[in-house]
């Protein structure tokens, strides 16, 4: 075999081997669970580009969400993940919270009347809460699915916190989907 051809191989061979690796590694969006309206329950987003979902367990249940049809149509989401670096404060809690979310449609989590967005970082200190004078925030809450016959909500939400000390905080390709 020449020198030239087995080069030749060698590279295929490492370009194949590149290939597997990307496999092995899927992009943030890929470790996400699919955006459903089955009541599927699942949730997922990226922060900060990095993929997040609920993880661990404190006694209670890691990712829930109510809907109450009262006059003030209630939507609280609320959910969090454990980090393992062996500390016990080490979490994040992010709530999503509406009122007079009556149907599918899109909300505006700028709305601080109707609306609250925070998460709880004990990794950084950081509280951030869309509802504190300090910090600032924008976003949407997209409602996919409200089904109070088949006991289904689903949807979508991008937004963004500032506080200052603080990292920005983007939160991006949000996705949930439960069963009531």
């Amino acid at each position: 075999m020449s020198t030239t051809r087995f080069f030749c191989y060698a590279a295929l061979l490492l370009l194949t081997q590149c290939s597997k690796c990307k496999d092995n590694d899927p992009s943030p969006e890929k470790q996400l669970p699919p955006a459903t309206q089955t009541g599927a329950n699942t949730f997922g987003c990226l922060v900060n580009g990095q993929a997040w979902t609920p993880r661990g367990n404190n006694g209670t249940s890691n990712y829930s969400v109510v809907y109450e049809q009262t006059p003030n149509a209630l939507f609280d989401l609320r959910t969090y993940r454990y980090f393992d670096t062996g500390q016990p404060d080490a979490f994040q809690y992010l709530i999503l919270f509406a009122r007079n979310l009556r149907g599918a449609g899109v909300y505006d989590l700028a709305d601080a009347s109707n609306t609250r967005v925070s998460l709880n970082d004990r990794l950084s200190g950081c509280y951030y809460n869309s509802q504190d004078a300090g910090t600032y925030h924008k976003g949407t809450l997209t409602i996919t699915r409200l089904d109070l016959q088949a006991g289904i909500i689903a949807g979508t939400f991008d937004f963004t916190l500032y506080l200052p000390g603080c990292d920005t905080l983007k939160v991006t390709n949000g996705r949930f989907d439960k069963k009531l």
